[in-house]
Order: C-alpha cells, then sequence, then structure tokens
C-alpha cells in the first residue's frame, strides 16, 4: 500500500509531525528516508523487509547500521540514490554518537558508550576486538577496531594494543568486543584477557576502565559486574 492510500492519521510523516519520532515504527522511520517503494511493493513493506533477519534484510537498524551502499545492492531495485541517502544517514548517527562521547566525560554517560559500542559493533557477524581511547578526562579520541575473528589470548596482540594507546597518547581505554552468538556473558578467556591487557596498559601508565561486550539488544560492562 502506498502512503497516500493510508489514513491521514496513520501516515508516517503526518504521526512524526504530530507525535513525535518516538511514536513511528522503525520501518514507518525508514520509509520516510525511502519515500517510494518499488514496482509490486509499497514503501512500508520495503522498509520492513529490509529490517527483516537476514537473509531477508538486514537485521533491525542495528544491522542497517553496518550496511554498506554495495551491500544494499542486492535489493532488487534499490537504486544508488536511495542507496546512497540510506548509507549517509546512518553514518550521520554513527558521528552524531562519537561526537556526543568527544563533548562529554565517557563515564558521565555509560549508557552512551554502550548503545556507541552497540551500534558500531553488535551486529558483526564475526567477533571484532576494539579499543576506545580517551583522554585524561575520559573523553573519546579514537575507537579503533583491532582484531578480527575468535577471542582469544593469542588472536588479540597486548603490545599492538599499547602501541596505540601510545599513539593516541590516551590516557585511559575502553577494551569492547561483540559476541556473534547473541550471549554478553564473558568468558573465562574474555577475563583472562582484560586482566593481561590491564598489565601490559598500566606498564605504560595508561587505564583501563572497563571491557564491554555487546550483542544485538544487549550490552555488558565487566567494571560494573566486578570484574576488572
Amino acid at each position: 500500500m502506498a502512503l497516500k492510500d493510508l489514513p491521514t492519521d496513520a501516515q508516517p510523516r503526518e504521526k512524526l509531525l504530530a507525535r513525535g519520532p518516538g511514536a513511528l515504527a522503525d520501518a514507518e522511520l525508514l520509509a520516510l528516508l525511502l519515500r517510494t517503494g518499488l514496482a509490486g511493493k509499497g514503501v512500508l513493506q520495503l522498509a520492513a523487509e529490509l529490517l527483516a533477519d537476514p537473509p531477508t534484510g538486514f537485521g533491525g537498524i542495528g544491522g542497517l547500521l553496518h550496511t554498506s551502499a554495495d551491500d544494499l545492492k542486492r535489493i532488487k531495485g534499490l537504486g544508488p540514490a536511495k542507496r546512497a541517502e540510506l548509507v549517509a544517514v546512518l553514518e550521520l548517527a554513527r558521528r552524531a554518537m562519537a561526537e556526543q562521547l568527544r563533548e562529554r566525560e565517557v563515564f558521565g554517560t555509560p549508557e552512551a558508550v554502550k548503545h556507541y559500542l552497540q551500534l558500531n559493533l553488535a551486529r558483526r557477524p564475526h567477533e571484532i576486538f576494539a579499543v576506545l581511547f580517551l583522554d585524561s578526562q575520559n573523553r573519546l579520541i579514537a575507537l579503533e577496531e583491532l582484531f578480527r575473528g575468535t577471542l582469544t589470548q593469542t588472536s588479540v596482540y597486548p603490545r599492538e594494543v599499547v602501541l596505540r594507546a601510545l599513539h593516541h597518547h590516551a590516557a585511559a581505554v575502553v577494551l569492547a568486543h561483540n559476541h556473534p552468538s547473541g550471549t554478553v556473558l564473558p568468558s573465562r578467556a574474555d577475563e583472562a584477557l582484560t586482566q593481561t591487557l590491564k598489565a601490559a596498559l598500566a606498564l605504560v601508565d595508561v587505564r583501563v576502565l572497563d571491557h564491554v561486550i555487546v550483542a544485538p539488544g544487549q550490552a555488558l560492562s565487566m567494571a560494573e559486574r566486578g570484574l576488572l
């Protein structure tokens, strides 16, 4: 069904203007960006399919956030203009969150840190180990994805983490990785790795403030669990 065929108060644009963006479902917000559907497929149906679980879609808003213009090519009928618009909007969302962390003391907004890491890591199909490098006021300097693959002490190299911390003149770091399995409970390897990195970084006076594990819709702080 085309948006114009919906009752006026059910059309996403009118709902947003009357009740605010919080009143709209994810598919309705995405439909506003897409504006039009495809031949034989209304824009709301197209939006819902893009948000569906793989292989039909990209696994929700979080999945779309890591979708490139090339990834979107597999959606039949989605032209280069719409692909570019979507990728641009998603990149703006990531940059807005990063900007917020740069302007504030990171641990003044712990939920913002979790959301930012979920935004960047939660929907990845493989494990990624990343580090948030922070200045002396715990503000974000940079997020770097340093290692990919199975997370063990042999696949994450403390020397490389230390070198990147020195490169950024970081005073502290937040370690992070995702669990594609969907559970955020830390393994013994996660705990051992945290202690190894904490000891290595202490040698250059860089503090480990937290190790955050993320999965779709979930985030766990090892600091909050007393595991640091």
